[in-house]
């Protein structure tokens, strides 16, 4: 399929700083060449308020219009969301496609969604994003003929459609609705298991997906594009001491997310609440380095995921070209190429346990085989050694607070 040309249209306002705004405009640059398309030119405006009708200003229309017979443009994206009628107008005007950015995020996760799941989110909120934005259109789908006679069939035509996207989304909800029940059964159960959940997170393309599949060995999709991962997978790693913990990968974050898309994707998000841990990976190298974590505390924040313990992992440190100075603690510098690194990393991991989780010295007999099997797997063992004199085991190290072995602790004393 033959790549696209593609004009880009931003406003800067006021209130944008000219870094949020290039870092808006590059980051839709990306998103551009994600989709298949190839940006060919960037018109930009400064204003006060956005133009109601034409979103950017109708002198700016012109330089437009030039730049797209002379360059042969197929496609428009406005940097910020259009109303029905800003596109309605611009179509017209410019004579070919327009759409807005969260259309082309849209439409990046239609292409990246897997399972049947992810497929059924991305279609909510595409029927979410366009259901205001039909009677917007109403005009051109009651222009049948014009006339006596030919005025009725359009509006018709437009309340089907409506009436059609409506039971659509009514559908989808009800199957996700059986969806979400499945995932919260899967996770309680996890619960249950007393499994450690461990979620990686991080704006898009910052390497989670890379960093998961070194961590588990696993052929997920790693590429160099944004929103390379949609649905979440879960793997289980050992960490050095033994400790057996799962690990997600979820879909990476970005500055104005359409609201539709978070609102689908809710449940699968609800796999970062739901952890007990959370990696944030930072792309180092990033020159927004600061503004993509800002995003992705914001994000979490709104999912009320900000007071679960993390991690911060300052990825991509091989492509450094100054020193890096951390902003969040606990922190760790990795390439998540290096192997030394991921090591370095699994220890760090059980080293920022150690701090959260109460420090436990239990003694075993020998027929608690399985007492101790669990420690192994479900504890960080510091120590542990058979005691010849007394005939049994003692264990040290650390465990979770409301963990079921902690039981296990001084009994021995009883």
């Amino acid at each position: 399929m033959p790549k696209e040309d593609i004009l880009i249209i931003a406003v800067k306002r006021p209130d944008d700083t000219d870094e949020k705004f290039q870092t808006s405009v590059n980051e839709l640059i990306s998103l551009s060449k994600t989709a298949g398309g190839t940006v060919r030119k960037v018109i930009t405006q400064n204003r006060s308020r956005i133009h109601p009708a034409f979103y950017i200003g109708t002198g700016k229309l012109k330089e437009i219009k030039l730049e797209i017979v002379s360059l042969g443009i197929d496609l428009v994206i406005s940097n910020d969301e259009l109303s029905a009628g800003q596109l309605r107008n611009l179509e017209n005007d410019l004579g070919i496609r327009v759409i807005d950015r969260s259309q082309l995020i849209l439409d990046i996760f239609a292409s990246r969604a897997k399972t049947k799941e992810g497929k059924l989110q991305v279609e909510l909120a595409q029927l979410e994003y366009n259901l205001p934005r039909l009677r917007g259109r109403g005009i051109e789908l009651s222009r049948l003929g014009g006339g006596i006679g030919t005025r009725g069939p359009g509006e018709t035509k437009l309340e089907t459609e409506q009436r059609y996207i409506r039971q659509r989304i009514d559908d989808i909800k009800r199957r996700l609705k059986t969806a979400v029940q499945q995932r919260e059964l899967y996770r309680k159960r996890r619960k249950q298991n007393d499994v450690f959940q461990i979620a990686i997170v991080g704006y898009t393309n910052a390497g989670k997906s890379t960093l998961f599949n070194r961590l588990t060995d696993s052929g997920s999709l790693g590429e160099d594009k944004l929103f390379a991962t949609l649905d979440p997978l879960t793997r289980q790693i050992l960490l050095p001491s033994g400790l057996k913990v799962l690990i997600t990968d979820t879909v990476g974050f970005i500055q104005d997310l359409p609201t539709t898309l978070i609102a689908a994707f809710r449940s699968t998000l609800e796999e970062v609440t739901e952890a007990d841990f959370i990696l944030h990976v930072i792309d180092g190298s990033h020159p927004n380095m600061e503004s993509q974590q800002d995003t992705v505390l914001e994000h979490l924040k709104e999912l009320t995921a900000d007071t679960i313990p993390t991690l911060t992992v300052y990825n991509k440190k091989d492509l450094l070209k100054e020193e890096l100075i951390p902003m969040h603690h606990p922190s760790c510098k990795i390439s998540a190429l290096d192997k030394k690194d991921l090591q370095m990393l699994l220890l760090k991991i059980e080293e920022v346990l150690k701090q959260i989780w109460e420090p436990f010295t239990i003694v075993l007999e020998p027929d608690q085989g399985n007492i101790l099997f669990q420690l192994t797997h479900e504890a960080i063992i510091e120590e542990k050694h058979f005691d010849p004199e007394h005939n049994h085991y003692v264990i040290s190290g650390f465990l979770r607070k409301n963990h079921p072995l902690n039981r296990f602790k001084g009994e021995r004393d009883k």
